[in-house]
């Protein structure tokens, strides 16, 4: 009987290197995953769903795709036999019926194949869990008041994941952290706030003064790799806090100012530039549509979040790890607007003359 090709393929990359298997790899923040593991040298392991079309898979050096079902456990265990860590990517299109049904069974699932492999499973974690009343600063520690639906059911999940390491059959690491950005589409940056960046206008869901944490994907990705070079120093169960950046909707605005500036786009009657324009997300105006599109109505439960200023404190991710990964934010926000193909190269205004 031969190998499964990803294993063989991961085998002919050597035997001394660590293996992660990803389940959800060409998600956004899987596929950052997977970059920032091949990159750190370990053998990667990306579970997608049967009947991906492989030409679209991106043909990253030390990675390996896996088109497998996340349920099927067996062949999965069969393909990942050796790794040792499981890095948890998936999730259900963000409605509160899919999150209800299929998060819990997903859940599950990197469960049953982490305890197969003997593994570490690893989970993002989000501020969720704290609900409306949440202090500024979240540590490990904060107790979790959960006010929303997605709140209460992360807050489960989470604590499903530590009741399944009681028995010793597996490891498990939640890392929580802020709004993804960065890596492709997806994320309020794309649905909303930048998407009108070419014509001169932001749309910004809270007050400007309020400054909430933020996850460049392909930092906390660095940040997933080195937490599982160090994952045996944690305790059975762990949870961790990456501060990504904190900031506020100004300090979002400088930066968006500076890039339309140079690309033209804020151009005024005399030809010099002209101010950003700046639009408030019309919540109640959200709730109403809604009832008709699912995702709106998720995403307008989270609005307190965004007039709710907090941070997350990363001192025990510090001790763990040494310095955050911590990409300059301006320069963060010009590589997710290239990601998001909204802008290439910076223009300067001379050349626009």
């Amino acid at each position: 009987m031969t190998n499964p090709p990803a294993m063989t393929a991961a085998a002919n990359h050597g035997n001394n290197a660590p293996t992660v298997l990803i389940l959800g790899a060409r998600g956004r923040l899987g596929l950052a995953a997977a970059r920032a593991f091949a990159q750190g040298g370990w053998q990667v392991l990306a579970q997608v769903r049967p009947g991906a079309d492989r030409q679209a898979l991106p043909a990253i050096a030390g990675v390996w795709w896996m088109p497998v079902a996340v349920h099927d456990t067996a062949t999965l265990a069969a393909q990942a036999q050796g790794a040792q860590v499981v890095v948890h990517a998936l999730n259900p299109v963000y409605t509160h019926k899919a999150w209800r049904s299929e998060a819990p069974a997903l859940l599950e699932a990197a469960i049953a194949i982490t305890r197969a492999l003997g593994a570490t499973l690893m989970l993002p974690g989000s501020v969720y869990n704290f609900g409306e009343g949440m202090p500024p600063v979240l540590r490990e520690d904060t107790p979790q008041t959960a006010t929303g639906f997605k709140g209460r059911l992360r807050t489960e999940l989470e604590q499903r994941l530590a009741a399944a390491t009681h028995d010793g059959s597996l490891r498990a690491i939640v890392l929580r952290a802020g709004d993804f950005y960065g890596s492709g589409t997806g994320s309020w940056l794309d649905q909303a706030i930048a998407k009108d960046l070419p014509r001169g206008r932001v749309t910004w869901p809270g007050p400007l003064d309020a400054a909430t944490p933020w996850a460049y994907l392909p930092d906390l990705a660095r940040s997933f790799v080195r937490v599982a070079q160090e994952r045996h120093r944690l305790a059975a169960f762990d949870c961790l806090h990456f501060a990504g950046h904190t900031v506020t909707g100004q300090q979002w605005l400088h930066s968006f100012t500076a890039i339309a500036t140079e690309c033209g786009w804020l151009p005024d009657a005399d030809g010099h530039a002209g101010a950003l324009r700046v639009t408030r997300m019309n919540w109640p105006l959200l709730r109403v549509v809604g009832l008709a599109m699912p995702t709106l109505a998720a995403l307008a439960d989270m609005r307190y979040l965004w007039r709710t200023p907090h941070r997350l404190d990363n001192t025990r991710l510090r001790a763990l790890i040494g310095e955050e990964p911590h990409t300059p934010f301006d320069q963060t926000v010009r590589q997710a607007l290239a990601d998001l193909g909204l802008v290439r190269q910076p223009v300067p205004r001379a050349a626009l003359a």
